[in-house]
């Protein structure tokens, strides 16, 4: 079967939700979490990629990029490559880590970057890792901490995500705060994670339609045993 076109190109912002097989952990622990970001502080700048959010819960992970000189497959291919291969080695184990593709949601940035980075950071509390907001607000491991001004990530442009919510650092940190807690009871949102994606878009005129119109659109999966496997839903 022939490849379908590529939903990439520079700038393309892209929501990708990585998860582990049969529900099982992708990170067992903090060094596995510490493993996974060492990775992205050489790859996203090697490519050009920037990050403007991210969350690690115990058996997936939320991330939102931004396409830089490489395409997100390639970026994903030795992110969880080298993390498979890694982890398997840390734990005495072999074969597949991760569900057979990840998934990756072309957004609207206007309509979708504010909601979007505000329901990745969330995820740390929907899954319990942390309880309360004060926590997450020290959670190392979700972007929130670094938005806050706690944990400093090079590799996550905290501050094009607060010039969303004020002109100085300090009012839009207040403000950001205040609309994350908004969201606290919202709970999982389908619609952010592809829930209710538009079927059958073909190419980029169908993805830039749908962009168009506030749509989340999927844009590329790709296998993790080397397989590109690239299709529109």
């Amino acid at each position: 079967m022939p490849r379908t076109a590529r939903l990439d190109a520079p700038g393309v912002l892209h929501h990708v939700i990585i998860r582990g097989i049969e529900r099982r952990k992708i990170f067992r622990n903090n060094k596995d979490r510490e493993d996974f970001i060492e990775r992205l502080e050489v790859l996203c700048p090697g490519t050009q990629t920037t990050c403007y959010a991210g969350a690690f819960v115990s058996n997936h992970a939320h991330f939102l990029f931004r396409t830089g000189t490489e395409p997100l497959s390639g970026l994903m291919r030795r992110l969880l490559t080298g993390y498979v291969i890694g982890f398997n080695h840390r734990h005495g184990r072999s074969g597949q880590l991760f569900q057979n593709r990840y998934k990756s949601i072309i957004c609207q940035e206007g309509t979708y970057l504010r909601e979007l980075v505000r329901y990745i950071h969330l995820n740390p509390i929907r899954a319990g890792m942390v309880q309360t907001l004060d926590e997450l607000k020290s959670y190392k491991y979700c972007g929130h901490s670094s938005l806050m001004g706690k944990t400093e990530r090079e590799w996550q442009d905290t501050d094009y995500v607060l010039g969303y919510f004020g002109k100085s650092k300090t009012e839009a940190r207040e403000e950001y705060e205040a609309f994350v807690k908004e969201g606290v009871s919202q709970g999982r949102r389908k619609e952010l994670t592809g829930g209710g994606l538009i079927r059958s878009l073909g190419g980029w005129t169908g993805a830039r339609d749908a962009l168009e119109g506030g749509v989340h659109v999927m844009s590329e999966d790709i296998s993790l045993d080397g397989r590109d496997m690239i299709w529109i839903a």
